[in-house]
Parts: C-alpha cells; sequence; structure tokens
C-alpha cells in the first residue's frame, strides 16, 4: 500500500513540475493600443519579449508595489506591468512603445499570468 502512494505521489510530483515546465516556456501575445502587439515566453523572474520581429531577454527588477517590471540594459526596453496593464517604454528614447496592452486572460479580468508565483503587491521579491 504504502509503495503504492509512495508511486502515485511521485508521478503527481513529475506531472506537476512538467506543467510548471510549459507554463514557463508558454508563449503570450499581449495587445496593445493603436494596434501595437508583443509577445513574451517565460517566468516571472526572467522572459523574453518579443518586440518587431527581435527577441529580448528581459530581467525582472525592484518595482513599486502592485506592479512588476523587467528590463533589457542593452535595447533600453523597459516592460511595466499591472493588474489591468502593461507598458513598454525606450528608456534610450524616452518613449513609451506601447500602452494598454493586454492578454486574452487579462481582457477576461484575469490578474496578469507573470503575477502567478510572485508577490506583486510587494517591492522586489
Amino acid at each position: 500500500m504504502k509503495s503504492t502512494l509512495l508511486k502515485v505521489s511521485l508521478a503527481f510530483a513529475i506531472l506537476g513540475s512538467c506543467s510548471i515546465v510549459q507554463a514557463a516556456d508558454e508563449t503570450f501575445t499581449w495587445s496593445c493600443g493603436d494596434n501595437h502587439q508583443f509577445k513574451t515566453i517565460g517566468g516571472t523572474d526572467n522572459l523574453v519579449l518579443n518586440w518587431d520581429s527581435k527577441s529580448y531577454e528581459m530581467k525582472r527588477e525592484t518595482s513599486l508595489p502592485g506592479s512588476l517590471r523587467y528590463k533589457n540594459t542593452s535595447s533600453g526596453f523597459d516592460l511595466v506591468v499591472l493588474p489591468n496593464k502593461a507598458m513598454l517604454f525606450n528608456m534610450r528614447s524616452g518613449t513609451r512603445l506601447a500602452d494598454s496592452c493586454q492578454t486574452a486572460g487579462m481582457r477576461t479580468g484575469q490578474l496578469p499570468h507573470l503575477f502567478a508565483g510572485a508577490e506583486p503587491f510587494t517591492p522586489g521579491n
């Protein structure tokens, strides 16, 4: 009996970790105002931003309570994610590239997928 329970528990643990890996590698499309769009791949701490047919590795930065912030220093890109929208900035040129960006889930009232497993309401993490 204990052996069977151990095997079942191990199987669930393996399946659970597979779904976490899959979710971290899932691509999310963000639709923004002015017909802009970008995609993100990855999890809460590190993600890849696809913008204008180019990919940028974004590192999580300390942010204000209730938000997540990701930066790529070489491109100057700065992605700010709030519970209801995201904004993409180019810090080098001082411009907002995209505003009012939401995933399909956010348009139905869900929090951004990047908030899963994070503590978005505390600075840093």
